[in-house]
């Protein structure tokens, strides 16, 4: 139903991103766009870069007087250090005359933990430079932008997203599901690590500056919160549409992402049922049912299916690639042993990732969606999703005596 793709190097001229299967008439803020995007930018560890960039997506297609018109909307995020890389980066076999920029070696010594060997060897690259462009998390800030316009869908049917940072290095928050959606939608955009301790944080940011200090990078996880999720988005009845799987693969497709946990995660193999199954009961709810869950260990998914009680899905990021002390490689041009190649980069970037997460997030919530409801215009998924309420609430209504 809802779908995008992306285009663009890190260190080429722009970035371009391509989202199709919006209905007509939702209402497009570009100012809400550049917020995702400035978030993304923002978080302590984060590389020199951010001081260069300053995204903002232009949108040249499928939005005509601020509302879509259900075509592809397609969208322009221009690189602002792309002068400085004119030479290395250009199109064409010849450099222009004028082509701006360092002339830049080819790069030959793969980093470990990188795209770089698996990629060079894939391609039959020589110059790794083809591979680590691509492959940077540069390209997620496309996918921020297309996230930002898929939540603005969402928000229009009542869904609201957030994240919050709990583990950075050997620190982390003893319960993350202790972290209600309220307590973490107010977290500033501009927190250093938008960690719901703040001590905790404090004690972080510490950790990242003696991770910087030894030339060394950090990882650690994230948590993104979805609140008014209707019942019934994914499904059982096949394996690739299970919502749960779908989540668990927009995240893992996040540069560095490597584990993703729905509700208490990988807690669940380590405790008894009774400390795992959310009872249910009968009490008042924001979906129509008139029923209640006291816990919500589950993350607001069985089999595959939203229940109505909050999202929660988190993500478990690696140390980045790229350390200023590098670990030991081979220069792939003599085939001898010498130290992995720098490019400039972070020390920690789990609050960026975060962001991206949630933008992933928005995006197959966003299909899951129009997948259940339809509709070719806003008009009309209003009126199925308000139709599909008052069959919720038919359904669960308590018996005449």
């Amino acid at each position: 139903m809802l779908r995008f793709l992306t285009a663009g190097e890190s260190h080429g001229r722009a970035l371009v991103v391509i989202l199709e299967g919006l209905p007509a008439g939702l209402t497009i803020d570009t100012d809400a766009i550049a917020r995702e995007l400035r978030r993304r930018q923002g978080g302590y560890g984060r590389g020199r870069r951010m001081a260069i960039e300053s995204d903002r997506a232009d949108v040249i297609s499928g939005v005509r007087a601020g509302e879509t018109l259900g075509g592809p909307i397609a969208m322009v995020i221009e690189n602002r250090d792309w002068p400085n890389w004119q030479y290395t980066m250009r199109s064409t076999r010849e450099a222009p005359a004028d082509a701006g920029g360092a002339r830049r070696a080819a790069v030959t010594r793969p980093r470990p933990g990188h795209a770089d060997l698996a990629g060079g060897a894939k391609y039959e690259r020589d110059d790794l430079r083809d591979i680590l462009e691509r492959a940077s998390a540069r390209e997620t800030a496309a996918r921020v932008a297309a996230g930002a316009v898929a939540r603005q869908l969402l928000a229009h049917a009542g869904l609201r997203i957030t994240s919050h940072v709990f583990t950075l290095g050997s620190l982390t928050l003893s319960d993350p599901g202790s972290v209600a959606f309220a307590r973490a939608s107010a977290l500033a955009d501009d927190a250093p690590l938008r960690c719901g301790d703040g001590e905790l944080e404090q004690r972080m940011i510490a950790e990242i500056d003696r991770a910087r200090e030894a030339g060394d990078t950090l990882g650690g996880a994230f948590e993104v919160i979805v609140s008014g999720v209707p019942v019934g988005l994914g499904s059982y009845v096949q394996w690739d549409r299970k919502l749960d799987g779908r989540l668990a693969q927009a995240l893992m497709s996040i540069p560095a992402i490597k584990a993703v946990g729905i509700g208490i995660g990988p807690a669940v193999a380590s405790l008894p049922g009774s400390r795992v199954h959310d009872e249910i009961v009968v009490g008042d709810d924001s979906r129509s049912t008139g029923i209640a869950r006291p816990t919500n260990r589950a993350g607001g998914l069985e089999g595959g299916v939203t229940n109505g009680e909050d999202l929660r899905v988190s993500g478990y990021m690696k140390p980045i690639s790229t350390l200023m002390k590098p670990l030991r490689s081979v220069d792939l041009s003599t085939m001898t042993e010498s130290p992995a190649a720098i490019e400039r980069s972070d020390v920690c970037a789990v609050p960026a990732a975060a962001v991206v997460g949630e933008a992933m997030v928005a995006l197959v919530l966003a299909d899951a969606l129009l997948e259940r409801f339809g509709g070719d215009s806003i008009a009309a998924l209003t009126r199925a999703m308000a139709a599909a309420d008052e069959t919720l609430r038919a359904r669960f209504r308590a018996p005449r005596s």
